[in-house]
């Protein structure tokens, strides 16, 4: 993945600022929320049609996001319920942004545009879920390009460089091809199998119980897990 590649260089800054932080004592967890906090008023931005201001606000989320794990880890608070809470605030996240995006073509009878931020949406939605329910039935790996760290570069350049449209045609495509993907892989895996033969699931236990694959991919490089 693109984001693995960017994994590596940014695994040595990012544990850096988590050792900066850890000794303050701030829980993971506060960080996750923070995550989502500058989300939202990054999807309020988008909403009054302040992409680059709403681009800044998702690269502070990004940072939360790529901390509160290591910074679990140095304060010895790694918890199966942190990686629980990060992957349904993420979704929050998602959903935020692009409700965001879709008021503001609304709201400039950008018709289409409005429908592509709707088909942007399922598709962040569907990608997480369509991984989630193949792995309650199959021993899966990585299928699919259009992860949530591939999404969220892309929708940070083009909010910076005010190139929203162009984005938003990529974004309702490419995860929804990633979905169906998904599916076909796990058809496949399943074709023929009778109900008492379907192939073991390999669980997917993240190395930092705090963190999830699909949130903190970038820093799955380093050797740290990351839906």
């Amino acid at each position: 993945m693109l984001t693995r590649t960017i994994g590596r260089y940014l695994s040595w800054p990012v544990d850096g600022l988590a050792a900066l932080l850890a000794p303050t004592g701030i829980p993971p967890n506060a960080i996750t929320w923070c995550a989502l906090i500058a989300n939202l008023w990054a999807g309020i931005l988008f909403a009054a049609g302040r992409f680059a201001a709403g681009g800044g606000l998702m690269l502070l989320a990004g940072l939360c996001d790529l901390l509160d794990g290591p910074v679990a880890r140095r304060q010895n608070r790694v918890s199966l319920f942190g990686g629980f809470l990060d992957s349904i605030l993420d979704r929050y996240s998602d959903l935020m942004l692009f409700l965001g995006l879709l008021v503001y073509y609304a709201h400039v009878n950008r018709f289409l545009y409005a429908v592509l931020a709707g088909a942007s949406m399922a598709g962040a939605v569907m990608v997480s879920y369509a991984k989630a329910r193949a792995e309650s039935l199959v021993a899966t790996s990585e299928i699919g390009f259009w992860e949530r760290p591939e999404r969220l570069v892309l929708m940070i350049v083009a909010a910076l460089a005010d190139r929203m449209e162009v984005a938003l045609w990529i974004l309702a495509i490419g995860p929804n091809i990633t979905v169906i993907h998904r599916i076909v892989h796990t058809w496949r895996q399943t074709a023929g199998a009778g109900a008492n033969t379907l192939p073991a699931r390999t669980p997917v236990q993240p190395a930092n119980a705090h963190e999830t694959p699909d949130a903190h991919v970038l820093t799955q490089s380093a050797g740290r897990g990351g839906i």
